[in-house]
């Protein structure tokens, strides 16, 4: 009787299924964990933009000051007659050009011996004429003149031969400049002015 003779090869193969089988036998059929999308990825917030406001232009509320009544403080031709003086330019105190800025007008005359007289007359749009004065530091010793009414405050200075004088009224400044051949001269003829520049300061509204 003769026996059949099973392929070598159909062997093998069954018992590499049986193996695979034996492999899966202790996990579970588990469908989700082979299938299972994969989380969706995330991303960082965008912040919106920032807008920024834009601040205005500062604009000055101080009304800028009427030159009128600069002017209108200032000598006259009539004023200084008596000294004998004609209209020209001369050497002024350091003083007057040092004073804070504003807005300011001038007029000079020389004597006939070649010294000269200047007076400016200044006006202030944010600030007081007496803070302007009382912060002043002139070149020179400070020397002391008679007191005149009606003005908020006086202060004078002597250099050499070169006397300046300021008093101030509200918003105004009224400088005066004196420059002689002596200190003497310079002082006199500071003291006979020195009236007149208050009369007219003090004439101003």
């Amino acid at each position: 009787m003769r026996r059949r003779q099973v392929p070598a090869v159909a062997v093998l193969v069954g018992l590499g299924a049986l193996a695979g089988l034996a492999g899966c036998g202790n996990r579970p059929n588990n469908l989700e964990t082979y299938y299972d999308d994969p989380a969706p990825g995330t991303s960082a917030p965008v912040a919106p933009p920032v807008s920024r406001a834009v601040a205005p232009p500062v604009v000055s509320s101080s009304a800028a000051p009427d030159p009128r009544r600069a002017e209108a403080a200032l000598l006259s031709d009539p004023d200084v007659a008596e000294e004998g003086v004609a209209p020209g330019s001369g050497r002024v105190s350091g003083c007057l050009s040092g004073l804070a800025a504003g807005e300011r007008t001038s007029v000079s005359w020389v004597y006939p011996s070649g010294s000269a007289l200047t007076h400016e007359v200044t006006a202030y749009a944010d600030r007081s004429g007496e803070d302007v004065v009382a912060g002043t530091q002139c070149a020179g010793a400070e020397v002391s003149l008679p007191p005149q009414p009606g003005i908020a405050v006086q202060r004078a200075w002597c250099e050499g031969s070169t006397c300046a004088v300021l008093v101030a009224k509200g918003n105004l400044v009224s400088a005066l400049s004196v420059a002689a051949s002596t200190p003497a001269r310079a002082q006199d003829a500071a003291k006979r002015l020195l009236p007149k520049v208050v009369a007219k300061l003090t004439a101003q509204p």
